[in-house]
This record gives structure tokens, sequence and C-alpha cells, in this order.
């Protein structure tokens, strides 16, 4: 029998019990919620230690590394939630760095009151998301804030990677005439949580397309090692991921309206609230820029991959000492895809 079942008088209420501040206060209710909540969940070696810090094996090599936290509001919207979101988007900020992902953390900030059935939903889902990257959460910390003080649970995620020998991707890297590839159609993440958060209804229901793409992004490494830069576009959107880029490697970006994959409800969706696809949030999507030659090569392994079916190819890199991007409309004129100003959407993520 395992010693720790000795202090707890009775199970967690999970179908009608509630966080409470003792659950934070590093005493016999918090032991309990994370034994009987997060170490049954999460379950691997490293955890089931439960000292401060994992003790990890780490291959040779450059490491990654990449923290992100989610505020998300709703926490539950179409096609996934807060818990699964955490994993994907720390998951993806290390791959967008070429590396391949070896371990997580994770942190949840708890507002008394919360409904300990939500809490069990959330962990199950970060679960679940965790154990289909392969990924294992090695260790974590809980904090509980009083009621009214929080929005019922944020989570910071970080992971560490590896980064194979002789990879070098980074904003910095975008050299006039390279390709800007897109892994698949824009904004279902952002439009899923405003439909949600709205309660808007459609005949065809728009899904968040938060996923890990990780694996995505092996494949490319593996067939065209010299990508120059990888970037998940989310807060601000392809816009602003564009705009990043841009920047840090002095180039200007040129886009064609045409090529750029909308799916329609999001399309419908989006001009109904008047916001510019463009800069709303992907979870599931990434951009790539690589020397044109690769392109192709480059396209059809990611169209191998559920994550990339649709990828296409965008646009170039072009010189500009303003970095400016700019978009060729589908009605043959130009415009400037200028710095989202303010946040479309806030809480999306």
């Amino acid at each position: 029998m395992n010693p720790r079942r000795n202090l707890f008088s009775h199970a967690l209420d999970l179908k009608h019990g509630y966080v409470e501040l003792s659950h934070g206060g590093g005493g016999r209710a918090m032991a309990q919620l994370i034994e009987e909540l997060f170490l049954a969940a999460f379950d691997n070696a490293w955890l089931r230690a439960q000292d401060d810090g994992a003790h990890l094996i780490v291959p040779p090599g450059r490491l990654a590394m990449a923290v992100d936290s989610h505020v998300v509001s709703p926490l539950f919207f179409p096609g996934g939630d807060i818990g699964c979101l955490s994993v994907h988007g720390t998951l993806n900020d290390i791959a967008m760095t070429g590396a391949q992902p070896l371990y997580l953390a994770a942190a949840f900030i708890l507002e008394e009151g919360f409904p300990l059935a939500d809490l069990q939903r959330i962990i199950a889902s970060m679960a679940q998301a965790a154990q289909q990257a392969g990924i294992p959460i090695v260790t974590g910390d809980t904090k509980v804030v009083e009621r009214g003080k929080g929005d019922g649970v944020f989570i910071t995620t970080t992971g560490i990677g590896l980064i194979p020998v002789g990879v070098e991707i980074s904003a910095h890297r975008a050299q006039p005439g390279d390709a800007i590839l897109l892994s698949g159609a824009l904004g279902d993440h952002g439009m899923a949580v405003m439909a949600q958060r709205e309660h808007l209804r459609f005949d065809a229901p728009i899904m968040s397309d938060t996923a890990a793409l990780h694996e995505l992004v092996a494949a490319m490494v593996a067939t065209v090692p010299d990508i120059h830069c990888l970037r998940d576009p989310t807060r601000g959107g392809l816009g602003c991921a564009l705009n990043e880029i841009a920047q840090q490697s002095g180039v200007g970006m040129r886009l064609r309206e045409a090529a750029i994959p909308v799916h329609e409800p999001v399309r419908a969706l989006c001009e109904f609230l008047g916001l510019d696809p463009l800069y709303v949030a992907n979870e599931g999507k990434l951009l790539a820029i690589c020397p044109a030659a690769s392109a192709e090569a480059l396209l059809a392994v990611m169209r191998q991959h559920p994550q990339g079916r649709e990828a296409t190819l965008i646009g170039e890199v072009v010189a500009d000492p303003q970095a400016f991007v700019e978009m060729e409309t589908s009605f043959g004129g130009r415009r400037l895809v200028d710095w989202l100003s303010g946040e479309q959407l806030p809480r999306i993520c």
C-alpha cells in the first residue's frame, strides 16, 4: 500500500467539489489534490519521485527552451481547451527552433471556487495531448488565489528540446529570394474561441486547429535541413509573425492574397465581425521560409503530413530596407500588411 494514502480520510469529490485555498497551502489538502489529480493523470517516473525538480537525462547537443502562459477564455472551445492548448503551445514553440521536444513542465494558478470536475477535465486533456505527442510532463507547481483574483485557471508550460546538428533556424535568417510557405488555413483557432465566447452557432461549426507540430517539423527538417525560419502564427496571426521576421532579418515580404487559404466559415465570421484573418490566432499552423530551390521539396513533405495537407506557397522574401510586408490583392493591387494595432481578440491563447 502507498503510505501517502493514509494521509487522506476520504477521496476528493471530483463531481461536486471546488478548489479551496487549502489546496495551495502546502499541506494535506494540497498533497491530496496533487496525488489524486495531477499525479494520476501525468504519471511517470519523474513525477512519482515527487522531488522539487526532475532529474533529466539530456542527450549532447544544443538545447532549445521555451515557456508559454495560457489564459484563454472560455476555457473550453470547439476542438480543444486550455489543457491541450497549454501542451501544444509550448511544444510548437520548441519545434519552431527546429528542435525535437524532450520534456515539459507545467505550473497552474487556480482560483478558489473553481470546480474540481472542470480541473480534472483540463488535466485529462493535457495528459492526453502530452501522451499523443510522446513528451512527458516531468515536474510542475500549483498555486491557489482567492476567489475573484483569477479567472478559473491559468497554465504556464515550459519545454526543452534538442536541436539537430547542422540545423540553424532563426528569424534572422530570411534572405531575398526565399520562399514563404504556410502549412494550412488561417484563423480556425481564434474564430472557434470567439464563436464559443459569443455563443454563435453555424451550420458548419468552426473547430480550433490546436495541434502539436513537432513531428511535422521533424519531417521538414529531415528533408530540407537548410530551412531559414519557422514560426507558428499565434497571437497577432500571420500578419504580425511576418512583420517580426521582416524586422529581425531586415528584409521585405511579398504575399499573394489568392494563395492564402482561409476556410469559408472562418472567412464569413471574420467579415461579419470586421476582422482580418491575417491577424487571427492559430494554434496548429506554421509558416516556413526556405531557399526558393527547396520550396517544392518542402511543400511535398508538408502535404504528406496530416498537419500540412493544405500547405501552400504564399509569397517570397524581397530586398527592402524598410522591412515592409506587402500583399498583392485579388484585384491586382497592393496593400501594406502592417503590425496589428492593439489586439483583435483578447484572451485567445
